[in-house]
């Protein structure tokens, strides 16, 4: 599945309640996020940015790596990619992304009885 584009926000849901859940209700923002994937084969940099705002991953598919959250603390994962969909499990949520019909789907899933599904889907630029 080809990842590799650059992508821009254009649906949300329950975004605010996620970052709520997050501890990062500051961090909205109405800007569409911008999202720009390169890929290599496993390799991977993932990059999303809003104006004075970056945040970058890089990992290889299947490989134990070094990853940041949006606060900035690092942690180590395996990133996986089965039928189509990227996979990593964040501290505080389940990652998810996939290509649906040219449309990058990223999903987010907090832990818990009261856990939170942020969805957000991102046309191709």
């Amino acid at each position: 599945m080809a990842f590799a584009g650059k992508y821009e926000s254009e649906n949300q849901e329950n975004y605010e309640e996620f970052l709520e859940a997050l501890g990062l209700l500051s961090a909205k923002t109405d800007h569409n996020v911008l999202t720009e994937v390169l890929q290599d084969g496993h390799d991977f940099t993932w990059t999303q940015s809003i104006p004075n705002w970056a945040w970058s991953n890089k990992f290889t598919i299947g490989q134990e790596c070094e990853l940041v959250t949006m606060k900035g603390d690092k942690f180590k994962a395996t990133v996986l990619l089965e039928g189509g969909k990227i996979s990593a499990q964040f501290p505080q949520y389940q990652f998810t992304a996939e290509i649906i019909e040219d449309k990058l789907v990223m999903s987010c899933i907090t832990s818990g009885e009261k856990g939170v599904a942020f969805k957000r889907i991102s046309k191709r630029m």
